[in-house]
């Protein structure tokens, strides 16, 4: 009997990719998707007639319970929430009630419908924050610096609590930026491909950039569905940090991705106050040792990869 997988957040970057991952294990895949009146499944168009895209939101457990009951995934992976930073300090509260408490609903369903449920939670390198220690691993301590990666401490720590307390299988993967063609056009890896695309077809101005010397550890999204994966496969649940282990600058981000297009980032970059954090995030920088050792998980695409790949698909997709 095939494998049967519960993904919230399907239609965005990561839900798509694991979605994909999943079909080619074999696995029946199960959708969840908020009712509302756009709904956009353009990341998960190509694989749509191979899923079951049922409707349910986090913020409601009695649908989260009937979506269990009803389809029996023997694995859930929480990769739904409010995902954006900067969002996160215009709604707070909207954040904390999809990103923080969504995770205890969606545990609690599991821990009342059928306990042997593996889940997979997505936690997020922004839990580190203000960082005490360099590198960062599984054991380091926490200090958020966003209504965001508050919430995501929240939702890290009530898995940790669900797991110790009711005996279930449920795994967080701290997870590293990750990017792709398929990313928002909001964060910035995607603003800048999009507009260096938007630049070299002569469609558009200046691209509008905060801090740019802020690094950032960026890998590819494809890369980091494998290890959330791999942990569920594990007899024990854990916590792991995903990440590439290299840092790079957003100005070095804007210098391969202009690079790429035959283009240099200086004529075409303007440094708006607009977008400076009120609270920045120190150097993050990992220690995905415990990932790479225990799941046997590496990446296979390096940054300079990863930019290339998004400005050639931004400059197709521009193209047709």
């Amino acid at each position: 009997m095939a494998k049967r997988a519960l993904i919230t957040g399907i239609t965005g970057q990561d839900g798509s990719y694991l979605a994909e991952l999943l079909l080619n294990q074999g696995y029946e895949v199960i959708g969840l998707m908020r009712r509302s009146s756009t709904v956009n499944i353009e990341r998960i168009s190509h694989i749509q007639e191979r899923l079951t895209l049922v409707s349910g939101d986090l913020m409601d457990e009695v649908s989260l319970i009937n979506v269990l009951r009803d389809y029996r995934p023997s694995e859930v992976y929480n990769l739904a929430a409010q995902s954006f930073v900067q969002a996160s300090w215009a709604q707070p509260v909207l954040t904390g009630e999809a990103t923080a408490l969504g995770v205890t609903r969606m545990l609690d369903a599991i821990r009342i419908v059928d306990p042997e449920i593996r889940f997979y939670q997505a936690s997020s390198s922004e839990m580190f924050g203000k960082v005490r220690t360099v590198p960062q691993d599984e054991s380091t301590s926490l200090y958020p610096r966003s209504p965001y990666g508050v919430a995501k401490v929240y939702g890290h720590w009530i898995t940790v609590n669900y797991r110790e307390s009711y005996g279930l299988h449920a795994s967080s993967g701290i997870l590293f930026n990750h990017e792709s063609p398929r990313r928002g056009l909001e964060f910035v890896t995607r603003k800048v491909t999009h507009g260096v695309a938007r630049i070299k077809a002569g469609l558009g101005g200046p691209i509008h950039l905060g801090n740019l010397d802020a690094h950032r550890d960026w890998g590819y999204a494809a890369d980091y569905v494998r290890a959330m994966w791999a942990m569920l496969q594990r007899d024990v649940p854990d916590d792991y940090v995903v990440a590439t282990g290299q840092t790079h600058s957003v100005r070095e981000l804007c210098e391969v991705a202009f690079n790429a297009a035959g283009l240099n980032y200086e004529d075409h970059v303007v440094i708006d106050p607009a977008f400076i954090r009120p609270a920045e995030v120190d150097l993050l920088v990992d220690d995905a040792t415990k990932a790479h050792e225990q799941l046997g998980w590496k990446c296979e695409v390096d940054f300079y990869g990863l930019v290339e790949m998004m400005v050639a698909a931004d400059i197709d997709a521009l193209a047709r």
